[in-house]
């Protein structure tokens, strides 16, 4: 992964997250904290679609969209550990 590649997927993760975080509603966390775990979410899908050999660079639809699946991933995960804690 290149500077530039990762430079793209942490504002992919900013946007992702964003999204994220306005479509999964209820019991959000706020925009700073859907922010910040779509970032992670982004990062993570991209390493995930990159291990099962997905192209996840062709084109910034197809980085926005793993970036939000990585997102609504990370999130939703963070929600149900949340809740039963």
């Amino acid at each position: 992964m290149t500077l530039q590649m990762f430079a793209m997927w942490v504002f992919v993760g900013l946007l992702a997250g964003w999204l994220a975080g306005f479509v999964m509603r209820g019991g959000g966390y706020g925009l700073v904290g859907d922010i910040a775990l779509g970032l992670v979410g982004s990062l993570l899908g991209s390493v995930i679609f990159w291990a099962l050999g997905v192209a996840t660079g062709a084109g910034l639809f197809m980085a926005v969209l793993v970036a939000f699946i990585g997102a609504v991933l990370v999130i939703g995960t963070q929600r149900m550990i949340w809740a039963n804690a």
